[in-house]
């Protein structure tokens, strides 16, 4: 199995000194996409963490979630690099909140 190809086409960062930085829209294969990956600051650094909703139990779930280490380790990659560049190679890159349209 090929291992896809992301891009990143939206970054949310969002200040302050909580936990989550932004969250990263992500086109896969430019075929798919995926919103609201999550770029959160832990205790080892920086980690994605995947789109997730609450269970009636009150846990959560993954509603993404990579089928190979080899995707996974491209899709953290991907996000964590444009994260770190401050933009997204001509995605478009946003403050939360400033001009946010959905």
């Amino acid at each position: 199995m090929e291992t896809p190809s992301f891009r990143v086409e939206r970054m949310y960062r969002i200040g302050g000194e909580a936990p989550t930085k932004a969250f990263a829209d992500v086109s896969v294969d430019g075929a798919l996409m995926v919103k609201g990956l999550r770029v959160v600051k832990g205790s080892k650094g920086l980690f994605v963490g995947m789109p997730r909703k609450p269970g009636k139990d009150g846990s959560w779930y993954d509603t993404v979630r990579p089928l190979t280490k080899e995707a996974r380790a491209s899709l953290v990659s991907t996000v964590l690099e444009a994260f770190n560049r401050n933009d997204t190679e001509g995605a478009v890159a946003q403050e939360a909140g400033v001009g946010r349209d959905g």
